[in-house]
């Protein structure tokens, strides 16, 4: 986690810490749910700067008795920076913000 919050600013670190505050990542562990995400898309304005991103997926909660899908949209801008070996596409994310993270279905295993 702390090489990705490198490559970010610290909305990314704030939804994380949220999340983290929250007990999500060990209800997670103590429950033994698996995550999948299956990105659908992934649109990139480069027409203005900073660039703006919407990325759109799909979000799979595999838990022991059911599978629950989520449909996931996330907004970043992007800023120009540095190459580095810990940047090497040379962005920086800012601005993250999950727009939509609903349940689509639930089935069993």
């Amino acid at each position: 986690m702390e090489r990705a919050f490198v490559l970010c600013d610290k909305s990314a670190f704030n939804y994380y810490k949220d999340l983290a505050e929250k007990g999500y990542y060990n209800r997670a562990i103590s429950g033994n749910v698996n995550q999948r995400i299956e990105v659908d898309s992934i649109h990139c304005n480069f027409n203005t700067y900073p660039y703006t991103v919407t990325t759109y997926a799909r979000e799979f909660i595999v838990r022991q008795s059911n599978v629950t899908e989520r449909s996931l949209v996330t907004t970043c801008t992007l800023q120009n920076s540095v190459r580095s070996d810990n940047n090497p596409q040379g962005f920086l994310m800012e601005n993250f913000l999950v727009k939509e993270n609903r349940d689509i279905q639930t089935y069993k295993r």
